[in-house]
């Protein structure tokens, strides 16, 4: 039986690994190259033998941060750095590598290794999570969004008046769009209003319109924008901001679906869809007496809750692959996650400002961060030093079970230990919850929290 030669052995052994494996010598040319890399990158290891390794592994890289020269230079190892290669049909493939260094007896560096993981299969994963989450552009598989996803087709057909409440940053204006996408009035205008942002002079103006001659500078007609949502939908954001005066007229409107432009007596009649919405809650505005209450009840027809992120914490990792993925696609750049650590205080942090905050939090790591991950370091300092409560510690890893682990501790956080309200927020029941503390290691507290209330 033939032995074979050192060299053989080699190939066999490199031939056996799943990742890809190529090394260099000290002039950057490579000296190996192990069947998964030719799988991978498309290049027959005849043709990449002998060449530059940056003709054959064609990296995001290569030109001004190559990994496996940081570490000949430095002889320190890279592991899992996310990058992006160019294979040899020009299709782009996200990849991870490691890198290390091989010395001599004397210790001195001869040359370097590089292993690499093709990602592909993950990041359709993800893209195909994402497409099952989405909902009209709204992200979100948390029990909450679900049950909002069910009923919007329902409501979107009824052509009923609707009251979204939220908090800012939550995404009303993405469900308003979405109602108004699903109903008959898809192929007529969507016109928006920031009630909230103009004083009563402006928005009268803006809503109603005007005839020439109607003040001083009006030279020519306007349309209001209730005019020009005839036949479609108008969505009067931060209507509880509305002065009393206002909300008279706006009553009218809704009733009679008829308005005056300023300057004229003459009424116009428009067909329209109204969503309203408000980040404030209208019952106590009208119990203050600041909110009309028949105005309200006219409004209030069906009313949507969209909760707020932190209540919704499953749906943040979903999130942030998407802005991920969007904000490669428009900043050109390689980031194609985030850190575990990073992960980790982005799970724990308050959002104040809702999905908007978070969309905001991962456009300022892109800022920081050029290629790979999001590392702690990129992110704001007020998420990076956010507290943390003794209940939280951060996942050893990116895994389900540690991210399971997080929202069931979070949970029972929120709820005092109330096992029960726990449970009805993740969606499951109390037993199963019970039964998944002890599985993941969880110690639950000594009281169930039933003497605290929300």
């Amino acid at each position: 039986m033939d032995i074979p030669s050192d060299k053989k052995t080699q190939e066999i052994i490199l031939d056996s690994i799943a990742d890809g494996v190529f090394t260099v010598d000290t002039q950057w040319h490579v000296t190996s190259f192990n069947r998964a890399a030719e799988q991978i990158t498309g290049v027959p290891r005849e043709e990449a033998i002998g060449r530059p390794c940056c003709e054959v592994f064609r990296a995001s890289i290569c030109e001004t941060a190559c990994a496996l020269r940081q570490t000949l230079d430095t002889g320190r190892p890279i592991v899992n750095q996310a990058i992006y290669i160019l294979n040899a049909q020009g299709d782009r493939i996200p990849i991870s590598i490691s890198t290390g260094v091989f010395r001599d007896q004397q210790g001195n560096i001869v040359g370097g290794v590089e292993t690499f993981r093709d990602l592909s299969v993950v990041e359709q994963l993800r893209h195909e999570l994402e497409a099952r989450f989405t909902f009209a552009d709204i992200i979100g598989h948390s029990p909450r969004m679900q049950d909002l996803f069910d009923i919007l087709p329902q409501v979107a057909v009824s052509d009923s008046t609707v009251l979204l409440e939220g908090a800012s940053g939550t995404g009303k204006e993405l469900v308003a769009r979405a109602i108004h996408d699903l109903s008959r009035r898809h192929d007529q205008p969507f016109v928006a209003v920031n009630c909230g942002a103009l004083p009563d002079t402006l928005l009268e103006s803006e809503l109603f319109g005007y005839k020439a001659g109607a003040f001083t500078d009006a030279r020519v007609d306007k349309p209001g924008r209730f005019a020009i949502a005839d036949q479609g939908t108008i969505f009067l954001d931060e209507i509880g901001d509305v002065s009393p005066a206002m909300q008279s007229r706006l009553l009218r409107v809704l009733q009679q679906r008829t308005f005056e432009p300023l300057g004229t007596n003459q009424p116009v009649s428009v067909d329209i869809r109204v969503i309203a919405a408000t980040n404030k809650s209208l019952q106590e505005l009208v119990n203050r007496g600041e909110f009309r209450e028949d105005l309200f009840y006219r409004i209030h027809i069906v009313r949507l809750t969209i909760p707020a992120l932190r209540d919704r914490r499953e749906d943040i990792p979903l999130l942030i692959d998407h802005f991920i993925t969007r904000f490669s696609r428009l900043r050109q750049k390689d980031v194609i996650g985030v850190s575990e650590e990073a992960l980790a205080h982005l799970m724990e942090y308050d959002y104040p400002g809702n999905v908007r905050e978070l969309e905001n939090i991962i456009e300022h790591g892109f800022v920081l961060c050029h290629s790979g991950l999001i590392q702690l370091e990129h992110l704001p300092p007020n998420v990076r030093g956010s507290d943390r409560s003794q209940w939280i510690t951060a996942p050893q890893a990116t895994t389900l079970e540690n991210m399971e682990r997080l929202l069931i501790i979070d949970a029972l956080r929120r709820h005092q230990g109330n096992r029960k309200e726990a449970a009805k927020q993740l969606g499951i029941h109390a037993s199963t919850l019970f039964r998944k503390a002890r599985a993941l290691g969880i110690e639950l507290p000594a009281t169930d929290g039933r003497s605290h209330k929300e």
